[in-house]
C-alpha cells in the first residue's frame, strides 16, 4: 500500500477546510494493509461524488464500509469529491483522488463505488474517475484498472452514466456487496486478465446490472425501441435487491463524528426502510418498498449506544415517514427520560408526515432542546393532494401546526412542489392560503410566529406513476414561483424560498434520460462543469450547448409527455414495481382518485412484496395515532382534459375511503 499524505499535506494549507481531507474522525475504522497480499482480498473505495460536508453524513457509505471491513476477504475506505480548490492543487501536483483514511491512491483499490443520490452529481462522478487516473469510459479499461460501480436511488435509471460504469447495484446493498466481493476475489485468485469474463460473472449476481452487456435500440426517428442483452449471462430484466429483515443489519454501529462542520451533524438512526403511503411523485417511497421496521428495542439500543459513544446532543430518527414508525412514541419518550441525557438531547424527525404528528409526540419532543419542525403538505389544494396521493386534509396540517405552536415552537417550515400534473394557478396560490392560516394559528400562542415556505419544481422520476408526465418548462415554473412571491409579498410572517427552475430542468433531463446523454455529460465535464448541484457553479448555458452539440434537446427528455406504451430507458431494470400498476396509478391520479396505505389495507399487487416473496415488517396491526392517515377519499369530480396520452388499457379504480 502507498500513501500520498507526504505530498498532500503541504497542499492543505492553501485550501478551504483542510479537515475535509485528513480523516481521523471518531468512529473511523482504518483497514490494515499488512496482509495486502492475502489471496483474493478485495479492496473497496466507497465514494460520495459531492463535498465532504454533504457526503460524510450519508449512512449508506458508513454502513457498507463497516460491513465490508468485518469480512476477512475485503477491506473498505471512503472518498469524497475534492472541492474545486483542492482539485486544482491535485492536478497541478500530479496527485490522484485518494481515500480519506489512509490517503491511498484511488486507482490502487479493486473497486471504486459511487453513491448516486442526485442526477446533478453525475459530472462529479466523471471528475472523480478521471482524478483517480482511471480511463473515463468503461470500454477503455483493462484488467489492471479498478472496477467502477454505483448504487443509490439514481441507479433506477443509470443509463446516462452507462458508458462510464462497469456495474450498477439496484436496491439495498448490505447483502450484495458480500456477493460481489466473492466474485471479484475469485477472479483475483485466478490471476486472470479477462476483464470481460469478470463482468459477465458479475451480471449473474442478483441485483447487479452490467451496462456493457446491453444495447439500446433506437428507431429511425430517434426514439428508444428496446434495450437488449448481448450476453447469455445477462438477464432480460435485472431485479433489485431487498433486505427482508432490517433487524439483521444494525448498522452503522460506529457512526462517524467529523472534525469539521457538516450538514446533519447529529446521531442518525434509521427506524425503518420503505414507505407505502403511495405519494405518486416520490421515487424513494416507491422503489424502497416494502416497509421494514426495526424492532423498537433495537432502535433504543442504537440510540443509547450511539449517544454514549459519539457525544452528540441531537438524534435524528430517519425514514421516509418517521412518525409512521409503530414504536415512535415509546422511543421518543425513552430518549427524553434517559437519565444520561437528562433532557439535554434534542430529537429530530426529519421526515415528519403532517397527519401522523400528535400532541403527545410534540410534548415528548419539547422536553429536550427544541429543534425546527418541517412539514411537507407538498401541494396547496386538496384537489392537487388527491392527484399526488398526499391525502392530507387542511385540518390535518392545522392540527399539527397548532400542536407544535402550543408546545412552544415559534418557527416551522412547510415544503411544497410546484409544476405538478394538471396544476392550476389556483392550486399554486393555495400554498399562500395554507401558510397564512398557519401563521394565524401561531399568533394564538406567540407574538411573532413565522413560517418558511420552501418550493421546489417537480421532476418526474423513473419507477413512479408520474414517470410519463412532461415537467413544466423553466418559464412556466418561474411564472408560478413569481406568482406566489407576489402573493406573499406583504405577509411578514411568511418567508418564501424556492429552488432554481434552471437546475430543475437539467435534473429532469437526466432523471428520464438515455445513454445518448453520456456524451453530454462528458462535454459538460470537460468544459469545467463540476459541482453542478451547487448554485454558484451551475450554468444552464453549458448544458444547453452540450445538448445541442449532441443533436439532443432538453425538451425531448424533460418536457415531453410520454405515451403509456412508450419504451422507457429503464424498462430492463426493475425496482420491484409492476409497470401496469404504475400505469393504473397514473390513470388514478388524473381521475383524482386516492389510494390508502397498503400496510393496513388489502394489497394492490404493486409487485414489491409479491414479486420477491417478502412482506411488510410492521410491529403494529393498526396505523399510528394521528389524523386522516392517508385513508383515501371518495372522489367523483371530473378533472377534464389533461394533455397526457394514456393507453387504452388504463382504467380507473373504484374510489376508496371516506368523504372529507
Amino acid at each position: 500500500m502507498s500513501s500520498i499524505w507526504s505530498s498532500l499535506e503541504p497542499l492543505l494549507e492553501r485550501v478551504q477546510r483542510p479537515a475535509r481531507y485528513i480523516g481521523l474522525e471518531d468512529g473511523a475504522i482504518l483497514p490494515s494493509y499488512d496482509d495486502e497480499g492475502a489471496p483474493g482480498r478485495v479492496s473497496w473505495l466507497l465514494t460520495y461524488p459531492d463535498s465532504y460536508e454533504i457526503g460524510l453524513p450519508n449512512q449508506g457509505l458508513q454502513i457498507l464500509c463497516e460491513i465490508l471491513n468485518e469480512r476477512q476477504d475485503a477491506c473498505a475506505e471512503r472518498a469524497y469529491a475534492p472541492w474545486v480548490d483542492l482539485e486544482a492543487e491535485l492536478r497541478a501536483a500530479g496527485l490522484p483522488l485518494f481515500s480519506v483514511g489512509t490517503h491511498r491512491p484511488a486507482n490502487e483499490f479493486d473497486v471504486i463505488a459511487f453513491n448516486l443520490s442526485a442526477e446533478l452529481t453525475f459530472t462529479n462522478v466523471l471528475n472523480c474517475i478521471d482524478l483517480a487516473d482511471v480511463p473515463l469510459r468503461a470500454a477503455d479499461r483493462t484488467a489492471s484498472h479498478p472496477l467502477v460501480g454505483a448504487g443509490g436511488h439514481c441507479t433506477t435509471n443509470p443509463e446516462p452514466l452507462a458508458d462510464f460504469l462497469d456495474f450498477v447495484v439496484l436496491g439495498d446493498g448490505e447483502e450484495v456487496v458480500g456477493e460481489l466481493t466473492e466474485v471479484i476475489g475469485c477472479w483475483k485468485r485466478s490471476s486472470s486478465d479477462d476483464r470481460q469474463a469478470l463482468l459477465e460473472e458479475l451480471a449473474t449476481v442478483e441485483g447487479v446490472y452490467v451496462p456493457s452487456l446491453y444495447e439500446p435500440i433506437y428507431s429511425a426517428e430517434g426514439d428508444l425501441v428496446e434495450t437488449v442483452p448481448l450476453a447469455a449471462s445477462a438477464p432480460d430484466v435485472i431485479e433489485k435487491r431487498t433486505v427482508a429483515d432490517l433487524a439483521a443489519w444494525p448498522y452503522p454501529r460506529n457512526q462517524l463524528v467529523p472534525l469539521t462542520e457538516v450538514v446533519h451533524d447529529r446521531l442518525n438512526v434509521e427506524v425503518f426502510r420503505g414507505c407505502t403511503r403511495g405519494c405518486r411523485f416520490c421515487q424513494a417511497g416507491m422503489i424502497t418498498r416494502p416497509v421494514r421496521e426495526r424492532p423498537a428495542e433495537q432502535v433504543r439500543a442504537m440510540i443509547s449506544n450511539g449517544l454514549a459513544r459519539t457525544g452528540y446532543d441531537e438524534v435524528a430518527l430517519t425514514s421516509l415517514s418517521t412518525a409512521d414508525f409503530s414504536g415512535i412514541q415509546p422511543v421518543v419518550d425513552g430518549i427524553m427520560s434517559d437519565p444520561i441525557s437528562a433532557g439535554q438531547v434534542s430529537v429530530s424527525l426529519p421526515s415528519l408526515r403532517v397527519d401522523a404528528f400528535t400532541v403527545g409526540l410534540a410534548t415528548s419532543i419539547r422536553q429536550g432542546r427544541r429543534t425546527g419542525l418541517t412539514f411537507a403538505p407538498e401541494a396547496g389544494t386538496w384537489r392537487m393532494r388527491q392527484i399526488i396521493n398526499k391525502l392530507i386534509r387542511e385540518e390535518d396540517l392545522y392540527e399539527a401546526v397548532e400542536s407544535a405552536y402550543s408546545e412552544g415552537w415559534r418557527r416551522m417550515k412547510l415544503y411544497f412542489l410546484t409544476g405538478l400534473p394538471s396544476e392550476t394557478d389556483e392550486d399554486t396560490l393555495g400554498i399562500a392560503t395554507l401558510a397564512r392560516k398557519c401563521v394565524e394559528i401561531g399568533k394564538k400562542y406567540h407574538k411573532y410566529p413565522s413560517v418558511t415556505v420552501s418550493v421546489g419544481g417537480f421532476v418526474p422520476k423513473s419507477n413512479t406513476p408520474f414517470q410519463w408526465f412532461g415537467q413544466n418548462t423553466v418559464t412556466e415554473l418561474q411564472r408560478k414561483i413569481y406568482l406566489l412571491r407576489d402573493e406573499l409579498r406583504r405577509d411578514h410572517g411568511v418567508q418564501l424560498k424556492w429552488h432554481d427552475p434552471k437546475t430543475t430542468l437539467i435534473e429532469g433531463v437526466f432523471s428520464r434520460g438515455d445513454r445518448r446523454l453520456g456524451d453530454v455529460l462528458e462535454s459538460v465535464w470537460r468544459t469545467g462543469g463540476t459541482f453542478q448541484e451547487w448554485t454558484e457553479y451551475f450554468e444552464l448555458e453549458r448544458w444547453e450547448t452540450a445538448l445541442a452539440e449532441a443533436g439532443l434537446s432538453p425538451e425531448y427528455y424533460a418536457n415531453r409527455h410520454r405515451h403509456i406504451d412508450e419504451a422507457l430507458p429503464w424498462d430492463h431494470l426493475s425496482a420491484g414495481l409492476h409497470k401496469d400498476f404504475l400505469a393504473q396509478d397514473w390513470a388514478d391520479a388524473l381521475a383524482e382518485v386516492g389510494l390508502p396505505d397498503c400496510r393496513w389495507t388489502p394489497c394492490y399487487d404493486c409487485g414489491a412484496c409479491t414479486g420477491y416473496g417478502i412482506e411488510h415488517v410492521v410491529a403494529s396491526a393498526v396505523p399510528p395515532a394521528g389524523g386522516s392517515q392517508g385513508t383515501g377519499q371518495n372522489v367523483t369530480s371530473d378533472l377534464g382534459a389533461v394533455p397526457v396520452m394514456l393507453g387504452a388499457s388504463a382504467s380507473v379504480r373504484a374510489p376508496v375511503g371516506v368523504t372529507p
